[in-house]
């Protein structure tokens, strides 16, 4: 027997602000019947089909320390400087730039939300595929 993953939970200060910047972020919406308001501890949100969701707790400590888990999120229709861009537009803070460091092409950038979560952005698909590598 396995388990499967329910959900992602994300420790924060503000679980509404930050699912509502995430939505943006991920294109995810509120579950139907369980909208999230400000002043709510916890907030879910999720992919448009419902095959995942994302958890957010307020919890009294600040982030202290770099993630243990983090996204590695592929943009789906635009190219990754396209996506950093769009994000930094939105608030998100560049926190290392690794495009290239395993040659042209290559790479990551880790970035993170307005509470510090640090994630990383990786080359669009149609970037993968046109340079024949992952």
């Amino acid at each position: 027997m396995t388990s499967r993953i329910a959900h992602t939970t994300i420790d924060c200060a503000n679980a509404y602000q930050l699912s509502e910047w995430w939505k943006q972020v991920l294109g995810y919406v509120d579950i139907a019947d369980d909208p999230n308001e400000p002043g709510h501890e916890e907030c879910m949100i999720q992919r448009p089909d419902g095959s995942h969701q994302v958890l957010f707790i307020e919890v009294p400590e600040p982030k202290s320390a770099k993630n243990r888990v983090h996204f590695d999120l592929r943009p789906t229709d635009r190219t990754q400087d396209e996506e950093i861009e769009r994000l930094r537009g939105i608030g998100a803070t560049e926190v290392a730039d690794h495009r290239g460091t395993y040659g042209p092409g290559t790479g990551w950038v880790t970035l993170a939300d307005p509470e510090g979560n640090e994630f990383c952005i990786l080359r669009s698909d149609a970037q993968v595929a046109a340079a024949g590598s992952s």
